[in-house]
């Protein structure tokens, strides 16, 4: 039995199969999937067992609650204080880029000061089924390799383009005001997939962008913070576009507050990896 992402959670042996032969099938040890399935190791198996290859329950790392299909595939699950990424993916037979795509966001691990494993928050374990036909549009990319913008195709849909692109229904409707939640995608939308001139929480400055709507620059605002001001314009690393043309500071621009990354207003910083502002460092 596999999972939304084709990951095997559960197999049912047929003849001359043995622990040793189907842990090394789905690159586990013997050891893991006997204690999976409350057996010791070398237990024969008779054809139609059906085997775990996912542990049962709470585990060193993911000690939370996890909510289960009819079928036994793990589908949601709350975080407890002491749970890790790394305990989270190997309970449930997930890489980290999984988890990410399940829940629509960028990234799982830490990153410029955002958590996604926080205690008490429910994550999810699967996608949706999407239409074969979906993500076979155009986009457009800006220097970091982010696409900005992208035109549907047919079968493309608002679970279709989170999972492609890493956005919740939310933030699509909120970038491109035109569409509606309960209404389909028509093939052939130009659809904005970051902020851009969007003001947002921590990016509230102002921004030039280039004939085709790829940003360029960005003039600082008070209370702007640097990793918002990255997620707005879809920097993956806004130091690189803005390094120091001697010595070697990672970014010649101010900080209000360096702990934080609140940048200091007023600056003209470039948000292109390939038109990069190159002056002295601080």
């Amino acid at each position: 039995m596999r999972d939304s992402f084709g990951n095997a959670d559960f197999y049912t042996t047929v003849p001359g199969d043995t622990l040793a032969a189907v842990a090394k099938t789905y690159g586990l040890s013997e050891v893991k999937v006997a204690g999976f399935n409350g057996l010791q190791p070398g237990t024969p198996l008779a054809p139609g067992t059906r085997l775990r290859l996912i542990p049962a329950g709470p585990m060193p790392g993911a000690q939370g609650t996890a909510t289960i299909d009819a079928n036994g595939i793990p589908t949601g699950y709350t975080i407890e204080p002491e749970d890790s990424l790394a305990g989270i993916t190997y309970r449930f037979n997930l890489t980290a880029e999984q988890l990410a795509e399940a829940n629509k966001v960028p990234f799982t691990y830490e990153k410029g000061n955002v958590f996604f494993i926080q205690a008490g928050k429910v994550i999810q374990l699967q996608k949706n089924p999407v239409d074969s036909r979906s993500g076979a549009g155009t986009g457009v990319t800006n220097s970091f390799g982010q696409t900005v913008f992208y035109t549907t195709a047919d079968g493309d849909s608002f679970d279709s383009l989170g999972y492609k692109f890493r956005s919740t229904t939310a933030q699509i409707l909120m970038y491109n005001r035109s569409l509606s939640v309960d209404q389909p995608i028509p093939a052939g939308t130009k659809l904005r997939l970051i902020p851009g001139e969007l003001k947002i929480e921590g990016a509230q400055g102002t921004s030039t962008a280039d004939a085709q709507g790829i940003p360029l620059t960005y003039t600082t605002a008070p209370g702007d913070i640097e990793r918002q001001v990255s997620f707005r314009f879809g920097v993956t690393d806004l130091r690189s576009a803005n390094r120091p043309s001697t010595g070697t500071a990672g970014a010649w621009y101010d900080f209000s507050d360096l702990p934080n990354g609140e940048l200091a207003p007023g600056q003209t910083i470039s948000v292109a990896l390939d038109k990069p502002i190159n002056k002295p460092g601080p």
